[in-house]
């Protein structure tokens, strides 16, 4: 009975135990489902249920005329869920065999039409909810697509996804790459697409969507419930025409030097509005745009930078152009530092004017470390350096600008040293863009006024302009009217007479600096070793009444010279050649000239053509002549108030005298006795660099015409 009572005992309580659970279990389930209830489904829903973002189509990037630089396009994704709530198995049976002929024909060929009516049918038997039929469809073939049998039922009945997405692209490919930029997922934003992605992305919509696997989600419904706020435009200053101009010179130049990189800029010099900005470096595919060196890299400028200092010393009153200055035939010595000259001139005493004309290290240094250092006048001088705008950035709105360094006079941490001001007076020793270095020329061609080099100059919305960016004025003046003058006669001089003289030209005026720097140098005790080298040129056209500024940086030229007047002078050159042929604010008007003699009524002394010609122009004008020539060529030679045509003979084997000709019969009689010629200038010929009557040897021949 005892162990009998035991076993009831212990049974009471497991079943006591099991009433308590079971009352706790239902206390618990009611609370979830009655009272939490509401809660819990609104949390289960939101596993499957979402309002999901929805991007909004990004602004365009547009030249100077509105031509594209980058746009978005849209394209869709097409996919299918085959295990929609709405679609029945008798809509699918009915359909499932002329959609799959649809799809093979037109959408995917890699299957047969059988292929893909069975791999429909098997794909539904999985259960699949996105299944993808056409990655990246235009908008017609979308359209199309949305008429095939089953599709057209519907989304719910049909199984039919579509999802909208675009694509960034650049019409003009490789123009401008780097300045119009790009954002991309994980990487820093580069360009004018990261500096204004604000205003180019808009504002993303949501839209109800469900989850149908771990992060694929489908929309409801083809509608959005908040609809995305597209994004604006942004017009930039570039010209399409210009860029291509400056990028194809840039790009010529640093494959013919087989240089590392380079940069080109282009600035309207009254707005400082960036017609053109080029950058062109090495990677393995060929040169590419793969960094903006204009407004990312600053280096030692090297003697671009001496312009800043002589109109330093200028500003001060300490010297004249035509003061004179020892050069010791190129070479001296700072504090046991040896400074040379980058041509051997064997120039004593000379001008100032010319020591900068031939960019004279030696003079220049001698000059900064006289009157600033010997002085201990180097605040003076840094000071002065500033009040040119050259330790401040442009302020162009686009990202990674790097800020120019100037050191700060008799400054320990910046390693001031007694070679600091010599070394620094030719470019060394600090470091600038080359954008910062242009705005400084550019300021210098528009009598001293800095204006702000600027990219962007409208924000628009359909087409309306929402924000409008107008020139800005940095500084009203840098230095006096008589520093600027004399500056531009010095840059004038170096195009006429100095560094820049073989890239002088006839037919239009330019004034620049060159420019050569040592990369990557380091002083060693017998010697001085040179990494590389940079060339540049600054400048400015016409020279007179100046319309752009523009500046050429080519880093480290491998082949074919490595000097600034013979590798970044030619690009800068052609830059120039090109803009003056197309453009005609670049030209003089017809009456800016004086006028030709023909105007005073007086006859020509002396012209030079074929008989043929010469007789049909005169018989046409009425014009009494005597005539005395039966040649094929005739000089017409006005006597006193008569004009007189005698016979002009052209002799096999010996120079002719083509003056007076036009271009085009000289270069007819000349290139026909096998003579090649060069041409200067425009009108009839003045000049021959062969005398007449010498004896002809295949000789090039200069013929100069007036």
């Amino acid at each position: 009975m005892d162990v009998k009572n035991e076993v009831l005992k212990r049974a009471y309580m497991v079943l006591a135990l099991l009433v308590v659970l079971s009352l706790g279990i239902f206390t618990k389930t009611a609370q979830i489902s009655v009272i939490q209830g509401p809660e819990w489904r609104s949390l289960g829903d939101s596993l499957y249920i979402d309002m999901r973002p929805v991007d909004a189509q990004r602004g365009n990037i547009l030249a100077n005329d509105g031509s594209l630089l980058a746009t978005s396009l849209p394209f869709f994704e097409i996919r299918m869920d085959l295990n929609s709530s709405g679609m029945s198995d008798k809509d699918f049976e009915e359909n499932v065999d002329s959609l799959g002929f649809c799809l093979a024909t037109y959408v995917n060929n890699s299957y047969t039409v059988g292929g893909m009516i069975q791999m429909l049918r098997d794909e539904r038997l999985k259960g699949t909810r996105y299944l993808l039929i056409k990655k990246k469809a235009t908008l017609s073939e979308t359209e199309r697509i949305r008429k095939f049998p089953l599709f057209n039922l519907g989304q719910y009945r049909g199984g039919l996804i579509v999802k909208r997405k675009s694509e960034r692209k650049r019409p003009f490919k490789i123009l401008a790459h780097r300045t119009i930029g790009y954002i991309r997922e994980g990487s820093q934003p580069v360009g004018l697409e990261g500096s204004f992605d604000e205003v180019l992305s808009g504002k993303e919509g949501r839209q109800a969507m469900y989850r149908v696997g771990l992060d694929t989600w489908m929309p409801l419904d083809d509608l959005t419930e908040i609809e995305p706020h597209d994004g604006k435009d942004v017009v930039t200053t570039v010209d399409v025409d210009l860029q291509d101009i400056v990028e194809t010179a840039l790009i010529r130049g640093v494959r013919h030097h087989k240089a590392k990189h380079g940069s080109a800029v282009l600035m309207e010099v009254k707005t400082g509005a960036i017609k053109a900005i080029a950058n062109i470096g090495e990677s393995k595919d060929g040169y590419w745009e793969t960094y903006n060196y204009a407004v990312g890299s600053a280096t030692e400028p090297g003697s671009t930078f001496k312009l800043a200092s002589i109109m330093a010393l200028l500003e001060d009153g300490y010297v004249n152009l035509n003061d004179t200055i020892n050069l010791e035939q190129g070479v001296t010595t700072f504090y046991e530092e040896e400074m040379k000259d980058a041509s051997f001139h064997q120039l004593d005493t000379t001008t100032v004017r010319k020591a900068f004309e031939i960019s004279s290290n030696v003079g220049i240094a001698k000059l900064i470390q006289f009157y600033y250092g010997e002085k201990h006048n180097g605040k003076q001088f840094i000071d002065r350096i500033n009040s040119f705008g050259l330790n401040l950035p442009t302020g162009v709105k686009i990202d990674g600008e790097a800020a120019p360094y100037i050191k700060k006079a008799y400054n320990s941490d910046d390693h001031w040293s007694g070679t600091t001001l010599p070394w620094m007076s030719t470019g060394y020793e600090l470091t600038i863009t080359p954008l910062q270095m242009l705005s400084f020329y550019n300021s210098v061609a528009n009598n001293g006024v800095m204006m702000k080099p600027y990219l962007v100059k409208e924000i628009q919305e359909f087409g309306a302009p929402l924000e409008t960016f107008r020139p800005t004025v940095i500084k009203k003046k840098i230095a006096s009217d008589r520093t600027i003058g004399l500056a531009k006669s010095l840059l004038k001089g170096v195009v006429e007479r100095g560094t820049a003289q073989k890239l002088r030209t006839e037919q239009y005026t330019f004034a620049g600096k060159t420019g050569t720097a040592q990369l990557d140098y380091q002083k060693l005790k017998a010697r001085t070793a040179v990494g590389g080298y940079q060339a540049s040129f600054v400048g400015y056209f016409p020279a007179e009444k100046p319309v752009y500024s523009c500046i050429v940086m080519i880093s480290n030229p491998t082949e074919n010279g490595f000097y600034g007047s013979s590798v970044a002078g030619p690009v800068f050159r052609e830059i120039a050649d090109k803009l003056f042929a197309s453009r005609p604010e670049l030209q003089n008007a017809l009456t800016n000239y004086a006028k030709p003699r023909l105007a005073n009524h007086t006859f020509p002394k002396k012209s030079i053509g074929a008989s043929q010609e010469m007789n049909r122009l005169l018989e046409y004008f009425d014009v009494d002549y005597v005539r005395k020539s039966n040649s094929a060529w005739t000089s017409l030679v006005a006597d006193r108030d008569t004009l007189k045509a005698y016979p002009k003979k052209i002799v096999q084997k010996k120079v002719p005298d083509v003056t007076g000709m036009g271009l085009r019969d000289a270069l007819f009689v000349l290139e026909n006795l096998g003579m090649r010629v060069k041409v200067r200038g425009v009108g009839k010929v003045k000049r021959q660099s062969i005398k007449p009557q010498t004896k002809i040897k295949g000789q090039r021949i200069t013929i100069t015409l007036g």
